[in-house]
């Protein structure tokens, strides 16, 4: 049983010929007794019958066309309620971003909506996951910000929209007392022998730091892996090691201790995209956040470019 033939049974009550049926929904007569046929089939009780050379409803048929009319009418005010909803600036709008672009973006979010007349309210969350995984959260959230390497697959495609937000490097990052602070650029070889702080597996500066080992063509030694951007900065500082910093999200951490240097010679750029369902990106609501998210992006990245290109 479809809502459409639950539509021509009415009609068929309503103006009491096939016929006419086919004129009011400008469908051909066959394909309303084709439907009709259809519809007979999920009951037993005869729905129609004969009377003279017009084809009426019998008790059982005026039943179920009325509850049918109820049935259309429901779907009619789920309709508009959708629209309306799809329609709306205002709601809430939940939005999960991994650990770096949270510290960098969400702050920034907040304020960039509270300037805005009938803006959405957001509900931030945080969720540091390896790039495999971000792709599941867009279950749980409206909006997931996410970063995969430049060089990896792109996100699928399969029940998710993509909305890039920027190209980010991550940066080489040496104490200011180390012997390569002063150099404008760095290769592969000039930091493979050195003692790192990285991530751990399946996350971007990890990614980089087995490209330099491949372009070097030996082994680095990994001292620490940590995630936090704002803890790799302290261990930097502190000395003996050097990590790998993105150039924007990272810099809500304190940089006078250490020195951050463009890395030549491997990839070292990461996407930071937006992933949703397509059924979220049809809200009003969603799409306001995410102007906001690229507004408040491209401020930083003005803000934050002038070490290094991007």
């Amino acid at each position: 049983m479809e809502l459409h033939q639950l539509q021509i049974l009415r009609e068929l009550g309503a103006l009491g010929s096939a016929t006419a049926v086919a004129e009011a929904l400008r469908v051909t007569p066959s394909a309303v007794s084709q439907q009709l046929a259809a519809l007979q089939r999920s009951f037993p009780a005869p729905l129609t019958r004969r009377q003279g050379r017009t084809l009426v409803l019998t008790a059982a048929g005026e039943v179920l066309a009325a509850a049918g009319a109820e049935a259309i009418d429901a779907m009619a005010a789920a309709r508009h309620a959708l629209d309306d909803f799809e329609g709306a600036a205002t709601g809430e709008v939940s939005v999960s971003g991994f650990h770096s672009v949270g510290q960098a973006l969400f702050g920034p979010l907040v304020r960039e909506l509270s300037g805005k007349e009938h803006a959405p309210t957001v509900r931030l969350t945080d969720e540091d996951v390896a790039q495999s995984e971000f792709p599941g959260l867009t279950a749980r959230y409206d909006l997931v910000l996410a970063h995969r390497m430049e060089h990896s697959a792109p996100w699928p495609k399969d029940g998710i929209r993509t909305v890039g937000l920027i190209r980010e490097p991550l940066d080489v990052a040496v104490a200011t007392d180390h012997p390569l602070a002063d150099r404008r650029t760095l290769s592969p070889d000039d930091i493979a022998d050195e003692q790192w702080v990285t991530s751990r597996v399946g996350y971007s500066p990890d990614d980089v730091l087995r490209a330099v080992a491949a372009v070097a063509r030996r082994p680095v030694e990994v001292r620490h892996r940590i995630n936090d951007y704002g803890a790799v900065s302290a261990v930097v500082a502190a000395g003996g090691v050097v990590g790998m910093l993105p150039r924007f999200t990272s810099r809500s951490v304190d940089d006078r201790d250490i020195v951050r240097i463009p890395l030549r010679g491997v990839s070292t750029h990461r996407m930071i995209d937006v992933l949703a369902r397509p059924e979220n990106l049809r809200r009003r609501s969603v799409r306001v956040v995410v102007d906001a998210l690229r507004e408040v992006m491209t401020r930083l990245s003005a803000e934050r470019s002038g070490d290094g290109d991007g």
